[in-house]
């Protein structure tokens, strides 16, 4: 991931622009299989809201931002039904959408991929559990704001699983806003420095932008 190496790092980014940050843990897939990570991502939520008025949090103004199995674990929880305040926005870097169609290397007869280890068995022979685990399966009308990135190039997570997320919003009537990236491989490896730059504050500007006061997730 090339924002790694940044001095100051793009959580610190992100807090210098009026936006507070939390970077939730989960459960990996050697640990637990799905949806374990997601309920684990929801009880941080939850954690949060109880704990929003001493950490001065308005938790009806949450933006949930991943990259890869990051973005898809956002996704998913951006696309759930919560008990508490839900997500307003999501920015989502290069995340798996279909867990039940082949795509570029990705196989869902196989047992050995990541996305196999994360339900347990080969998506092919789960396909409840394999639609369960695609946000473009969970999408709805009143989804929130979705800004997806995904580089053209990118050869661990086809372009099309952000595409076709894209599209199925648009189609419900879900506010979201595509940005392929030419040349990018995945972890924006290939891409000029300038460009990585202008991904982040295109995310950071969006991020701003609903999680002001009065801001509407549309």
């Amino acid at each position: 991931m090339r924002t790694r190496d940044w001095d100051p790092g793009p959580f610190a980014r992100i807090a210098a622009a009026g936006v507070a940050v939390a970077c939730a843990d989960y459960r990996l897939s050697g640990e637990a299989h799905f949806p374990a990570p997601v309920d684990d991502l929801r009880a941080a939520l939850r954690w949060l809201g109880l704990r929003a008025a001493e950490l001065d949090l308005d938790m009806e103004r949450t933006v949930v931002w991943g990259e890869s199995a990051g973005g898809h674990l956002a996704s998913l929880l951006a696309l759930t039904q919560h008990t508490g305040p839900a997500p307003v926005a999501a920015v989502i870097w290069y995340g798996p959408a279909d867990l039940t169609t082949a795509r570029g290397p990705y196989d869902p007869r196989s047992s050995t991929t990541p996305e196999a280890l994360l339900l347990g068995g080969a998506p092919a022979a789960r396909p409840d559990r394999a639609r369960e685990a695609s946000p473009l399966a969970r999408a709805h009308p009143g989804a929130p704001a979705f800004l997806l990135v995904h580089g053209e190039e990118d050869s661990m997570v086809a372009c099309s699983h952000s595409r076709d997320l894209a599209a199925r919003l648009d189609e419900l009537g879900a506010p979201v806003h595509l940005r392929t990236v030419p040349g990018a491989d995945h972890g924006w490896h290939g891409l000029p420095s300038a460009t990585v730059e202008d991904v982040f504050e295109q995310s950071l500007r969006f991020t701003r932008r609903h999680t002001r006061r009065g801001a509407s997730d549309r």
